[in-house]
């Protein structure tokens, strides 16, 4: 990110103000509204989760961007990943920086067949690595390096899937500013990066891999859209689709018009078999200085692989302008999934599919108490007792939660409270197990 573009953030860490930032924007804390009415899902009985245990097999990792002071001012600092643990009884913490960027986008584990690595994306420079952990620390390999010409050069996000129908585990990669939508294919001596898609002046912040019609070929799903903007003006976007294995023609399979996206999900929520598209569209603000406004709610949408691109089905509206993270597991133990969707101001919310899954979906607040510009959010199963925990990264309290499921509602445990005022930027949140963890 550029200096101005980390003072804006910085506003909005401290403030919660709007500010429009030239390249990641910080977002517009709208005038306070009360969420809409949440409708409360009769949640079905079922056991409840046991205490933590004192020692987990499975960590979080967590991928940052960081204010430092310099003269006096905030300024960009080295990208910076923290990982969070549990020993003995207790949550452990540890830290690991990398100054060739200034935020690390990404960090996930990925095996390209040599054994499990830790994978970081970051941005200004863009840099795509793998982490060894060594008894040295964590020993880097460049997979992918470049400038995109534009303003800005930034590795977005990434997921894995084997896109090439070959067996190895490949990786498509968004960027911005130039919208570059890239496949890095292991070769065995290297990697080799075919680049499906460009355009200039465009952004891509997320991608999803799933095969929503069944065919047993992967696809590549990913949300360009125009600069970012909060001034008011309309930000057009869209989703499309890319099938390496068929060519990699780029399709647009969501046309949002003058809205546009910045979270995708693919998954079998509704567990029909089948992979659906779920799309969350930003919200629109009206007004000017203090008195704006949400003009239009987040909606989510949901396509399935013979949805036109225009007749995108609502199944819930959120009354925020953004909701950037969207999660889905079975919460509360029923055998059927639900999804967390986590927006900007609003807080955190359970949405249940009903009997029709085309229909609207029941909505319930989990916790209203929870907000962040990114508000990255993921369910995944820590302990390994085959039941999912959520974790959150809620960016205005400075805290790390968990919350698991009761028997009647999902409860919080704060797991991270920062230590100092440092503002810092929670863009991801993802588990890694213990042996790739650095303890410092």
């Amino acid at each position: 990110m550029s200096t101005r573009c980390y003072a804006l953030v910085l506003m909005f860490l401290i403030t919660g103000a709007l500010a429009a930032c030239g390249a990641e924007e910080a977002p517009t804390k709208a005038a306070p509204e009360k969420p809409a009415a949440a409708k409360t899902a009769a949640a079905p009985a079922a056991a409840q989760k046991p205490a933590t245990p004192d020692t987990l097999p499975n960590g979080i990792v967590l991928a940052l961007a960081q204010f430092v002071t310099e003269d006096g001012k905030p300024v960009p600092g080295p990208a910076r990943l923290e990982f969070l643990y549990r020993e003995g009884g207790a949550w452990k913490t540890s830290v690991f920086e990398d100054p060739e960027s200034n935020v690390f986008h990404k960090a996930m584990v990925y095996d390209a067949g040599d054994g499990p690595r830790l994978l970081t994306l970051g941005g200004t420079r863009a840099l795509l690595k793998t982490w060894e952990l060594t008894d040295a620390g964590l020993v880097p390999t460049v997979l992918w390096e470049k400038d995109f010409g534009g303003k800005f050069s930034r590795m977005r996000d990434a997921e894995i899937g084997d896109l090439k129908g070959d067996g190895t585990a490949s990786l498509a990669v968004a960027t911005h500013d130039q919208g570059v939508v890239a496949v890095v294919h292991p070769t065995g001596d290297g990697y080799e990066v075919e680049e499906l898609d460009k355009a200039e002046n465009i952004f891509v912040h997320e991608i999803e891999v799933g095969d929503l019609n069944g065919d047993g070929v992967l696809e590549i799903y990913a949300t360009p859209s125009e600069p970012n903007r909060l001034d008011g003006t309309p930000q057009k976007g869209e989703v499309v689709r890319y099938v390496p294995a068929a060519g990699g023609q780029r399709t647009v399979v969501a046309d949002l018009g003058e809205r546009h996206a910045k979270e995708i999900l693919v998954a079998d929520v509704d567990g029909d078999g089948r992979q659906e598209l779920y799309v969350s569209v930003e919200g629109e603000i009206e007004g000017e200085g203090g008195a704006k406004r949400i003009k239009s709610p987040v909606q989510i949408l949901r396509f399935e692989a013979d949805t036109p691109a225009d007749q995108g089905v609502v199944i819930a509206e959120i009354k925020d302008s953004l909701s950037r993270f969207l999660t889905v597991g079975d919460v509360d133990g029923d055998g059927k999934n639900e999804m967390i969707a986590a927006a900007f101001s609003s807080g955190l919310w359970l949405l249940r599919p009903g009997d029709d899954p085309k229909a609207e979906w029941k909505a319930e607040l989990v916790d209203r108490d929870s907000a962040g510009f990114e508000h990255a959010a993921i369910l995944t199963d820590l302990d390994g007792d085959g039941t999912v925990e959520l974790y959150v990264a809620s960016d205005r309290h400075k805290e790390v939660r968990r919350y698991v499921w009761d028997g009647r509602r999902m409860k919080r445990e704060v797991i991270y409270k920062r230590p100092d005022d440092r503002p810092i930027f929670t863009w991801n949140l993802m588990p890694v197990p213990m042996e790739l963890i650095p303890k410092n």
